[in-house]
């Protein structure tokens, strides 16, 4: 059974070594960015427990606009305003993927959206992950401006209701 609850600051290294699981190095968020995110965003910073280990999470800064930036890949923006929800990341640890808890952080991470009030939540993903967002919702709006990583990435949005 998972439970879903805010980050805390004695998950920084859990978090920190599950991005480098799951991501090239080049596109892996930094212990230092994770840090960041936990002192600025810990409300919209949710990790998924089972036997008390993380087995993943999803993060992201409320933002004023449509598409995620390269910047907030660096720094979090000081003041949470704005009426978009952004994930700057979703990892699920590998013996707990195939199971259904990425859909199951991207509702948690819906009904934190619906609880803010923002519009809609938005990310960026590679071509190959529209499918999966797609399922949950999110709709393919174009390619991204990001370079981040020098990959090519497109910008998938979610109204929220």
């Amino acid at each position: 059974m998972y439970t879903f609850r805010n980050v805390e600051p004695n998950d920084l290294e859990e978090v920190t070594r599950l991005e480098s699981l799951a991501f090239i190095p080049k596109v892996a968020d930094t212990r230092e960015a994770f840090a960041e995110r936990i002192q600025k965003i810990s409300e919209t910073f949710i990790v998924a427990e089972k036997d008390g280990e993380i087995s993943g999470y999803i993060n992201g800064p409320v933002i004023s606009e449509p598409y995620i930036t390269d910047d907030l890949f660096k720094k979090i923006p000081a003041s949470a305003e704005g009426d978009y929800l952004s994930v700057l990341g979703l990892v699920v640890s590998e013996e707990h993927q195939r199971q259904g808890l990425a859909g199951r952080l991207l509702a948690s991470f819906t009904d934190k959206a619906k609880n803010l009030g923002v519009k809609a939540i938005t990310l960026t993903c590679t071509e190959d992950l529209m499918p999966f967002y797609e399922r949950y919702g999110f709709v393919n709006h174009g390619p991204s401006a990001s370079q981040h990583g020098g990959e090519r990435w497109v910008n998938m949005v979610k109204m929220i209701e």
